[in-house]
């Protein structure tokens, strides 16, 4: 017979912006809520783009969510009675996330996340390589290139419409006023500025 622990496990939506990542999330959430499961949404207070309380699509799908500062609040404000804990923006998190997000799952918790699986720069983004490496289900979404048309799988920060420079700050919140989906032709970062 299945034990609650055997039904946990850990899914993973991630892709570059633009890719509908958070929409995704809120399908399987609603899903979930159908299927009458106790669901829990949760998101970092780093990603204030559109609402303190919702997540929100680029589209204007909404859900509301509990805002936390980092993976130790999340643990702390997780409902113990949920069967499912989804999280957006996950690569906001500190890389505490990965335990949390192992632990949940080990109590038997399906647990979604969607992220962004890369930074601006192409490079893998804080903690989704390791969510990546230990999930059940991992989907990976792709948006469409603004400039050929092609299959995007990058994140184009523009910095007053030039390429954001390598060493940049890493996280600069924002939507389409920063950032383009863009294909692996045509995604493009400038060399390091120049300090002086």
């Amino acid at each position: 017979m299945p034990t609650s622990q055997s039904k946990g496990r850990i899914e993973v939506i991630c892709g570059c912006m633009f890719s509908g990542k958070t929409e995704e999330l809120i399908r399987r959430v609603k899903r979930a809520q159908i299927a009458r499961r106790r669901v829990q949404l949760l998101k970092s207070e780093r990603d204030s783009r559109h609402s303190l309380n919702e997540i929100v699509t680029h589209y204007g799908l909404s859900q509301e969510a509990t805002i936390v500062s980092d993976s130790a609040e999340l643990r702390a404000r997780v409902d113990p009675q949920a069967d499912v804990v989804a999280i957006d923006d996950v690569q906001f998190f500190d890389d505490g996330i990965v335990a949390v997000c192992e632990e949940l799952a080990h109590r038997g918790k399906r647990v979604i996340v969607a992220g962004l699986d890369l930074d601006f720069k192409g490079e893998p983004f804080g903690p989704i390589a390791a969510l990546l490496a230990k999930a059940e289900v991992v989907d990976k979404l792709r948006a469409i290139c603004v400039v050929c048309g092609e299959e995007a799988t990058r994140t184009q920060r523009l910095i007053d419409g030039e390429p954001a420079a390598w060493d940049d700050p890493l996280l600069i919140v924002g939507a389409s006023e920063v950032y383009q989906a863009r294909c692996r032709r045509c995604h493009q970062v400038s060399k390091p500025s120049a300090k002086g």
